[in-house]
């Protein structure tokens, strides 16, 4: 039996506004600014406090409804799902979502923007 299976993690817990991340067994507010805080999921890197780039990049993805996850129920097996790192990653998706007149969640979890989308053909 996988150790994963029976162990039960802490989730990233986020405020956007104070820029800080908790692990939590469920829901809490921000300690510093009492704040519903939001679920970022288990594979969550915390960028540092100072870095405002990296936390728009994190508000765009958490306001969109993804969280970081990657890992299997048991954590065995699965890669982490692709989520953007950069502002100019988010530009370019949200451009390809307009365009395509996608949902944002959908098209922020793609690696490469431009790939159709699931059950549509190519032209």
């Amino acid at each position: 039996m996988c150790f994963y299976a029976v162990a039960h993690y802490k989730l990233h817990y986020v405020c956007l506004a104070c820029r800080v991340s908790f692990k939590r067994h469920g829901g809490a507010n921000c300690p510093r600014c009492g704040r519903e805080m939001l679920c970022a999921g288990h594979d969550f890197a915390v960028p540092r406090r100072r870095d405002v780039r990296g936390w728009s990049v994190v508000a765009v993805v958490l306001r969109a409804g993804l969280r970081y996850e990657g890992l299997s129920g048991c954590g065995c097996g699965k890669e982490p799902e692709y989520r953007p790192r950069t502002r100019a990653q988010v530009r370019v998706r949200k451009a390809v979502a307009a365009r395509e007149g996608a949902p944002l969640a959908e098209v922020l979890s793609r690696p490469e923007p431009g790939e159709p989308m699931m059950g549509r053909r190519s032209r």
